[in-house]
């Protein structure tokens, strides 16, 4: 889950002052609204005037405007520009694109282009599996969404979800050093974005799936990993259940319990909450209860959604019913993948000891982490003003370096465990405790090691097209 903190902006105000006016009255004003003043810069001095660009922390709009309002009543301060540092940032697009080799002269010309890339078309066309060494597709993922699950803002459209395409892609350049491509679509039909995406696959390494609304995301990657012989991958999904699952088994360490035995809450059984699921399956987990709004998945019952159907028979042993105080009587663990102010403390006094809490709702969690603490053992959340936060950051970049590395034709469940277990292992034993079960985003040994594990998984399961390849 992407993290968060809160609802903060920082602001950069610029304004005039006359003779008639000092800092100190700038100061004075910005603190008698509660602002919070983190920079000054000189832009212009005159015997007349002077120009500064004060750059300031609000907590939200309303706060900003309060601020402006209150250097507005001022004598002698004119606020000439107000700009959030936020949206200066997104002017122009994050990304660019720019040549490897430069063309300086009539033969750079002839080789980067006409006469002599024909030579190297050919090269290609004779053996398709060229393109892996003779163009970007080595290195390259088309990150792609419909827009109709973007972050906690939901069906925003495709143009709308262009900043977050763009910043996935700076993420997977800055972490893994590889090349992604945002690819926004005006369309929500399944059938048409597989037709698109499958008929612009020969130029990628890699398809990332992203922010794309359940049920149709499940399609839609069933289908593409079905037709495509690149990996496709849906991080909302999978990212979020490798991430989870690195943590759990962190988790269970400090607890002494293992993955055999425990009792598992899962709530929201959207996208993230069947691939949470899973993976927990997968790693050994027997007693997993899903909840959503209309309470537990029961086992044995008929449900129109297709994956709420898997999900009814391959959970919920004990064939509970009810709402979520039914489900998670006895829980080890919680998994929050739904709405905030879900979860009570009343419902964590009915959890076994050590209670393991994952709220990873955003921007605002299941139950707020100061209400749960006092009630848990281990608390995770989806935000980066706690500690402990689930994020994907942890995952993709690492998966996709190392499916690329590989040049897989898919992302297996063995790789996702890979990735999982790689994650786990970057916070040391002697690290470990209640406050740091996964580690920080900025960890350099974490792409490293997932993208290894990932790789190595890809050569033992026979989906790699490098088997006599070391990865380091």
């Amino acid at each position: 889950m992407l993290g968060s903190n809160a609802t903060a902006l920082s602001i950069i105000i610029r304004l005039q002052l006359t003779e008639d006016a000092s800092y100190s009255d700038v100061a004075t004003a910005i603190g008698e609204a509660d602002g919070d003043i983190i920079a000054v810069d000189v832009i212009h001095a005159s015997k007349d005037n002077v120009v500064r660009d004060i750059t300031v922390n609000v907590r939200n709009h309303e706060h900003q405007v309060r601020v402006e309002n209150s250097l507005r009543k001022r004598n002698g301060i004119k606020v000439i520009n107000v700009s959030d540092r936020t949206f200066l940032v997104h002017l122009g697009g994050k990304i660019e694109v720019q040549a490897k080799t430069p063309v300086k002269n009539r033969d750079d010309l002839s080789r980067v282009y006409t006469p002599g890339v024909a030579r190297v078309c050919e090269a290609i066309h004779e053996d398709p599996n060229k393109a892996y060494q003779l163009t970007t597709k080595r290195n390259t993922i088309a990150v792609v969404t419909d827009g109709t699950a973007v972050l906690g803002l939901g069906d925003i459209g495709p143009e709308a979800a262009m900043p977050v395409m763009e910043g996935k892609a700076m993420l997977f350049k800055q972490f893994a050093d590889v090349d992604a491509f945002p690819i926004c679509l005006n369309t929500t039909d399944v059938d048409e974005i597989v037709r698109t995406v499958r008929a612009i696959a020969p130029g990628f390494g890699g398809i990332n799936l992203e922010d794309i609304a359940a049920p149709r995301c499940f399609e839609i990657e069933e289908a593409l990993r079905r037709e495509l012989d690149i990996p496709v991958f849906h991080d909302d999904q999978h990212g979020t259940a490798v991430v989870v699952l690195a943590g759990i088994m962190n988790a269970i360490k400090i607890v002494g319990k293992s993955m055999e035995d425990l009792n598992v809450v899962v709530c929201g059984i959207g996208a993230a909450g069947v691939a949470c699921s899973k993976m927990l399956l997968a790693a050994g987990v027997k007693n997993i209860i899903g909840v959503d709004r209309d309470g537990i998945i029961e086992r044995g019952r008929a449900y129109e959604n297709p994956m709420w159907a898997w999900y009814a028979e391959n959970t919920n042993p004990e064939r509970r019913q009810g709402d979520l105080t039914a489900a998670i009587r006895g829980a080890d663990v919680f998994i929050g993948v739904s709405r905030p102010n879900v979860l009570t403390v009343e419902h964590l006094k009915l959890m076994a000891s050590d209670p393991i809490v994952f709220a990873m709702a955003n921007p605002n969690p299941e139950i707020e982490p100061v209400k749960a603490e006092p009630y848990v053992r281990i608390l995770a959340t989806g935000r980066s003003d706690y500690p402990n936060q689930i994020n994907n950051i942890l995952s993709f970049p690492g998966i996709f370096r190392g499916a690329l590395d590989a040049r897989a034709s898919d992302i297996n469940e063995e790789m996702k465990l890979a990735a999982a277990c790689a994650i786990a292992s970057c916070v040391r034993e002697e690290e470990l405790n209640e406050q740091y079960i996964i580690p920080s985003v900025f960890n350099p040994e974490v792409v490293k090691r997932v993208s290894k594990g990932v790789a190595e998984a890809a050569v033992r399961t026979g989906v790699s097209r490098r088997e006599a390849v070391l990865f380091k």
